[in-house]
């Protein structure tokens, strides 16, 4: 379902320590709005909500809301550091625009 990249993985681990959250899971979703339509939510929760998909990439267990589920399918989620720092990276096969900040996109789903 999502696939991390090996530094994706460590970048969740580290936020996990500096946040003393070890034992959270990695909570990835998609609410309406930003410039093309969808963006993408990170966050660390301490618990699964009812309805939600529970699933695992590199060792890091993540959660998905229901609603996410269509948008997420097959999403590769890298993290890069460059000059402006570091940042994830989203490869979504279901995104059918994205904007210029890379974190809003459409899709016909």
């Amino acid at each position: 379902m999502i696939h991390l990249s090996q530094a994706a993985a460590n970048e969740i681990q580290r936020l996990k320590a500096s946040r003393q959250k070890t034992d959270s899971y990695f909570r990835l979703g998609v609410e309406p709005g930003g410039c093309s339509g969808l963006y993408y939510i990170l966050d660390l929760c301490a618990m699964p909500l009812k309805g939600d998909l529970i699933c695992e990439s590199q060792g890091i267990s993540m959660v998905i809301n229901e609603q996410s589920i269509p948008y997420l399918q097959d999403l590769k989620l890298d993290f890069a550091e460059d000059l402006m720092g570091g940042s994830f990276r989203f490869q979504n096969p279901k995104a059918t625009a994205t904007c210029g900040c890379a974190l809003s996109f459409a899709c016909a789903t």
